[in-house]
């Protein structure tokens, strides 16, 4: 009796203890999976948050009056601000230019701009905003150019001697001397006028009282010590006349290209970049008859002309090159319109944002490239005659028909962010039709960024499918052979040696791609697509033939080792295939084939293609596979096959009929791995291909995937730019994509396991 109650005590003993490790593992598998759910969101969130600012709306302050004192019988002509919007300058027609306190409207220097004694200022034009070139001409035909400037200096703080108190002085300078140039030598008074001022060449266009347009270039040099300009006129042509009154003239920065606004609704395009020959290539109408043309002017860059007309519509135009390779004056898209007639378009100054004012005081934002209208606002009823943006695009300042002046600070850091330039085709300026670009710097400071997300997310499909179509085939077939066919020894080592083909770097991988795989691709690519289209025919071939043979013959191989005859099968036909591909490019081909795709069927060819890529990352997926799938083969229950066996039923008919339905759940889910191996690939993509975002799913074409891009663009992005929140919300998209493909693979796989889990 003390026996048996010793036993139920230790066996009591022992039920506890299992009792409360079952509950600590209970316990420990929850911890586990409640942290990764919170890793996951972590990550989902972090990454919204990061990317949130690019899809808030622009934030424009309300207008706010500021008291700078008036200019006596002379109108403003020109307002500006320097970099940090602390002060304001405003020119008048008659040459006087004030610079004031923007915050309270103290003026802080008025002075004269040195215009010939005893001569009236005619007309004002202002060059490229970032060089702040402006200019007057005058009554007798001259022509005077300026720029304000700003000094910055520190001073130290007399209540602080650890910090320094900045201050801005603004200042005139004439980068050509303060003596008027001589543009017409008729000395007819210059109604309107362009300039464009850089440090080898300074182009003037104006009309004269007379009714010429006049198109002259400067040159000029300094000497050693910086203070002495001397001026010469290289060239001064007659420029052909237009029809109608002439209303604006826009000069691009690159002093290449005049446009001519005339007749109530045409604009002219003179090709000036020889100044000695200046010619009109092209007369349009922007806008149908009894629609009238009230502004207009030329975006950051020079490249698109905004006109705003009578009804307050407004239209983005700029040149695409045509069939015939000659440019062409084309209308690319419309804007929202406004209430009442457009008054006055101001561009921003390095992007291609711009400012429209209409007759009823409305001031709208825009941005061209994404199409949006940023924000909407009022003066108050005042007619907004004159304005223009900070440099830095956070502030515009106006002034109103009755004189007051405004100013409003704005926060819009990503205009260039739309849901149609993200995802649709955008017509970028110089090219020749819409299109998907991802181009996100340039050399240049006119670059209008690309922010296209459509080409990376078709290249990581792209990416995908290609190493897919490589590894499902070969891993879950030789998954499936291995773990139901092969014999345990030959399946000893073959299943470990494949499965350790997984610690393998990818970067070894796309360095064997890229200077190894696909130079030789390139060479041999009429034996490498031979060999690819022969390979599966000669195994049936190899297949139909082993069963014709003598049983005395057959028997002779153990069962499971049949596949070790394919190795010397495959050797054979990948031998044959690139022994018969030159001459079968020779024959077919023109001796080579990579050109003969080319240039006979107008595909595109690069040495580093999707096929390259999909034969290296298909390796890189091949081990996974092979591994979750082999197992879930073989793990289906030996009592379920030995019963269907035992029922009549062939080796082939018992795989497909229960062994495969058995083990689709693992099968699938082997697949679905693979695949979101794939689509984070990131080294053999950068290596192995050419990294080029393009919209096609041609096998001999690379691509550029979202991790690839962000890994190649990510060290080279300002922190906070539109560039590098453009790449995280690249990772978002990502990672709701492969969460997504995930979840969805998750619940077939439990489908499949619920429907074949009676068998």
């Amino acid at each position: 009796m003390e026996k048996i109650e010793a036993n139920i005590t230790t066996a009591g003993g022992y039920t506890g203890r299992r009792m409360v490790k079952d509950k600590l593992f209970k316990y420990t598998m929850v911890f586990g999976g409640l942290s990764v759910i919170i890793a996951i969101s972590t990550i989902f969130f972090y990454l919204a948050g990061v990317v949130a600012p690019l899809f808030m709306p622009a934030h424009v302050e309300k207008l706010n009056p500021i008291a700078v004192p008036a200019t006596t019988g002379q109108s403003t002509v020109h307002l500006a601000t320097e970099e940090q919007v602390e002060i304001g300058m405003r020119a008048s027609d008659q040459g006087k230019i004030t610079f004031f306190d923007l915050r309270t409207g103290k003026p802080l220097l008025e002075e004269k701009a040195a215009l010939p004694a005893a001569v009236k200022a005619t007309s004002f034009a202002a060059g490229d905003l970032r060089k702040r070139a402006m200019a007057f001409g005058t009554e007798d035909g001259r022509l005077l150019i300026l720029k304000d400037d700003y000094k910055v200096s520190f001073t130290q703080d007399p209540k602080n001697p650890k910090k320094d108190i900045r201050s801005i002085s603004p200042f005139i300078v004439y980068p050509l001397g303060n003596e008027a140039l001589v543009l017409d030598d008729a000395r007819q008074p210059l109604r309107k006028l362009a300039i464009q001022n850089d440090s080898q060449e300074t182009t003037a266009v104006a009309e004269t009282e007379d009714g010429r347009l006049l198109l002259a270039s400067y040159t000029s040099e300094s000497d050693f010590s910086g203070e002495s300009v001397t001026v010469q006129r290289a060239a001064l042509r007659e420029l052909t006349k237009v029809q109608g009154e002439i209303s604006q003239l826009l000069l691009d920065v690159k002093q290449r290209d005049l446009y001519v606004v005339h007749g109530g609704r045409f604009v002219s395009h003179f090709d000036v970049q020889d100044k000695s020959a200046p010619t009109l290539k092209q007369t349009v109408a922007v806008f149908p008859e009894g629609e009238r043309i009230t502004a207009a002017t030329l975006l950051s860059g020079g490249f698109s002309l905004v006109v705003g007309s009578d009804q307050g519509n407004l239209v983005q135009w700029f040149q695409v090159r045509d069939a015939d390779n000659v440019n062409t004056l084309t209308r690319i898209r419309e804007f929202k319109p406004m209430a009442k007639a457009i008054v006055q378009i101001a561009p921003e100054h390095a992007r291609k944002g711009f400012m429209a004012t209409d007759a009823g005081g409305g001031v709208n934002l825009y941005y061209a490239t994404s199409q949006r209208l940023l924000s909407e606002s009022s003066t108050g009823g005042d007619k907004a005659v004159i304005g223009g943006f900070a440099p830095r695009a956070n502030a515009i300042v106006l002034e109103t028909d009755k004189g007051v002046i405004q100013v409003a600070h704005i926060e819009n850091e990503y205009p260039e962010v739309s849901f149609g330039a993200l995802w649709g085709k955008v017509w970028y300026e110089s090219y020749e039709k819409p299109d998907f670009i991802w181009q996100s710097a340039a050399a240049n400071s006119d670059f209008e960024p690309k922010f296209s997300i459509a080409p990376l997310t078709l290249g990581t499909l792209k990416a995908a499918f290609y190493a897919m179509l490589v590894a499902v085939p070969l891993a879950v077939l030789g998954a499936i052979f291995a773990a139901y066919f092969m014999s345990q020894k030959m399946r000893a080592v073959v299943k470990p040696s494949i499965e350790i083909m997984e610690a393998l770097p990818t970067v070894i991988l796309g360095f064997l791609a890229g200077l190894w795989l696909a130079p030789f691709v390139d060479n041999n690519l009429a034996g490498t697509l031979l060999a690819l289209f022969l390979l599966p025919f000669s195994f049936l071939i190899t297949a139909w033939i082993w069963h014709r043979l003598p049983h005395t013959l057959t028997d002779r191989v153990g069962p499971g080792w049949e596949a070790a005859l394919l190795i010397p099968v495959v050797i054979l036909v990948v031998w044959v295939a690139f022994a018969l591909g030159h001459p079968m490019e020779a024959a077919l081909f023109d001796g080579d084939m990579p050109r003969w795709v080319s240039n006979e069927l107008g595909w595109t060819y690069e040495q580093r293609n999707s096929l390259v890529v999909g034969i290296a990352m298909g390796f890189a997926a091949i081990p996974i596979i092979f591994s979750i799938a082999e197992d879930a083969v073989f793990s289906v229950p030996k009592h379920l096959t030995s019963g269907s066996l035992a029922l009549g039923a062939t080796p082939w008919q018992t795989l497909f009929n229960v062994v495969l339905l058995t083990a689709s759940p693992g099968i699938f889910s082997a697949i679905m791995v693979g695949f979101g191996r794939a689509i984070g690939e990131t080294m053999i993509v950068l290596m192995a291909t050419g990294n080029t975002a393009v919209m096609d799913f041609s096998i001999f074409t690379g691509f550029r995937t979202l991790s690839a891009n962000i890994g190649v663009e990510m060290p080279e992005a300002a922190v906070g730019s539109t560039h590098y929140l453009l790449l995280f919300f690249s990772a978002l998209v990502l990672f709701v994509f492969t969460f997504f493909i995930n979840t969805l693979a998750e619940l077939v796989r439990q489908r499949l396991r619920e429907k074949y889990s009676s068998l």
